[in-house]
């Protein structure tokens, strides 16, 4: 692996927040605009990263110890209780907002960012990671399906009328 998972530093909270956005909207996976307040959301990594019960990780070039490697991609990992938790009860992990810069994909980047949540709500004695998907992410779809999640219709939910969020579940 040419490419480290870590927690993000400050210094990085900008870049991980706009490369979050910029996949996001890049990949039409939002149907608003710029200006929405999701999109401010998603830039926010700061805010995520200093939330209780919430960690942002991000996958650096190199070793990840100097100073200055690129983010190729990041991931909040949430528990139940977080500001950030959308799905996640009693006992369960929950990552959202999961994202690889365009030049960065094919690497296992997304793969590497997933399995350390997997470690992480595991390190912290969770028996699940729960996930919500929009219908349109296949390929991350497929990534989940490898890493042991599982399609969870009966935990859909709609953040809007118009915007069907898909449930994953992996026992730990």
């Amino acid at each position: 692996m040419d490419f480290t998972v870590r927690p993000v530093r400050p210094e990085e909270h900008e870049r991980a927040g706009d490369l979050v956005a910029e996949a996001y909207l890049a990949d039409g996976l939002l149907t608003f605009g710029e200006d929405d307040e999701y999109v401010h959301e998603l830039r926010d990594a700061g805010g995520r990263a200093a939330a209780e019960r919430t960690e942002v990780l991000v996958a650096v070039d190199g070793d990840g110890r100097t100073d200055g490697g690129r983010v190729l991609g990041a991931v909040t990992f949430v528990t139940a209780g977080s500001p950030f938790a959308e799905l996640s009860g009693p006992g369960e992990g929950e990552f959202r907002m999961l994202a690889v810069a365009r030049e960065a994909r094919g690497r296992g980047v997304g793969e590497a960012l997933v399995r350390a949540c997997l470690d992480r709500a595991r390190g912290l004695g969770a028996q699940r990671m729960v996930l919500s998907s929009t219908p349109e992410m296949a390929t991350a779809h497929r990534l989940y399906g490898r890493l042991g999640f599982v399609r969870t219709p009966d935990r859909d939910w709609f953040p809007l009328p118009d915007l069907p969020l898909w449930a994953f579940v992996a026992d730990l």
